[in-house]
């Protein structure tokens, strides 16, 4: 019970507290360029998720198993990129035969997920933290959430942009930048709450 709530707790923080995007300022490239349209951000969203948890899930047992036994550590971030670069690569080829629409959707933006910080981010975090396979598994889960929750509650707050007269001076990135700005500010009302709850 007690690892149960541990796990909870890695997850709902990653999404709200530690979310990398609002709060860590990681992953911002496709953030605010694949934000623009609803279909896209959900996309891009689970597209995250779904090399998260993979990079994780390959990243862990090679540290743990290889690099560090051999005593190889200090080659973490090029054997990490490595592994989330054929990751993308196997994603990008399945959404161009499973789903042309979506991968014609996101465009240049699928492949700069291999340069995503926020999933190079958490592969190593996870490592840095101590946290065990499976801690480490829901932590990348709950980023990749977080990841597709912020792109949808941004995409959301740029439609409405989009229909709003905006003063000349914060038309264009002014007003996104600044709208992302204050979901961030918003995100970072919930610090502590996670914890408290499950104390």
């Amino acid at each position: 019970m007690e690892q149960f709530k541990i796990l909870i707790v890695i997850l709902l923080s990653s999404v709200f507290v530690d979310n990398y995007v609002l709060c860590r300022f990681l992953g911002i490239c496709p953030f605010l360029g694949v934000s623009k349209k609803l279909n896209q951000a959900v996309g891009m969203g689970v597209a995250v998720t779904v090399v998260m948890l993979l990079a994780t899930a390959v990243t862990w047992p090679i540290q743990h198993l290889v690099l560090n036994a051999l005593g190889l550590g200090y080659l973490q971030n090029i054997v990490f990129i490595l592994i989330i670069a054929t990751l993308v690569q196997i994603l990008e080829m399945l959404l161009r035969r499973l789903s042309p629409a979506l991968y014609t959707g996101l465009g240049v933006y699928l492949p700069l997920i291999t340069t995503n910080c926020a999933v190079l981010g958490v592969t190593i975090n996870n490592i840095n933290d101590g946290y065990s396979f499976v801690e480490s598994a829901a932590s990348a889960l709950g980023c990749g959430l977080g990841f597709l929750l912020a792109m949808v509650l941004f995409s959301g707050l740029r439609s409405r942009i989009d229909e709003t007269n905006i003063p000349a001076p914060f038309r264009g990135l002014a007003v996104t930048l600044i709208a992302a700005s204050f979901i961030s500010l918003a995100f970072m009302g919930f610090g502590g709450i996670v914890e408290n709850i499950f104390a």
